[in-house]
């Protein structure tokens, strides 16, 4: 799974998203890439899952990068709590999305291929997200 070995802190807070990222919105590896349309927050099943759809879409062939990285831990707090006596103890990991950042890119594939891969993968994430192609 894709989450960190060890982290500053245990807990982080939540954070809110402001305007767009310079770097990560252009392509760098692959030929093809899926980018967000929006920002959000993306967890790191959600990655996993994504990018298994793009793996099996592609019956092993090509390649695959893939550009975030979960390294925020989640929180909550069982059912039935009540408030107070601190934060709740960690159950995932999240990433932070801003519009236009290139999520997932690939290469050594058709481009009928690559557009199949990218649809399959979107409906694995909870954002919405276009196909860009490198010319």
């Amino acid at each position: 799974m894709l989450y960190p070995k060890r982290t500053k802190f245990r807990k982080y807070q939540k954070g809110r998203f402001k305007g767009c990222k310079a770097d990560g919105t252009q392509l760098c590896f692959g030929k093809y890439g899926m980018k967000s349309c929006e920002a959000g927050r993306i967890s790191y099943q959600a990655i996993e899952a994504a990018r298994r759809a793009i793996s099996r879409e592609f019956r092993r062939n090509g390649q695959i990068w893939v550009r975030v990285f979960a390294d925020i831990p989640i929180t909550s707090k069982p059912t039935e709590v009540r408030m107070g006596k601190g934060k709740g103890n960690s159950t995932g990991w999240i990433a932070r999305v801003v519009e236009g950042q290139i999520l997932f890119e690939m290469d050594g594939v058709s481009l009928a291929n690559a557009q199949q891969a990218a649809t399959l993968a979107a409906h694995k994430l909870c954002l919405s997200t276009k196909f860009v192609q490198w010319f």
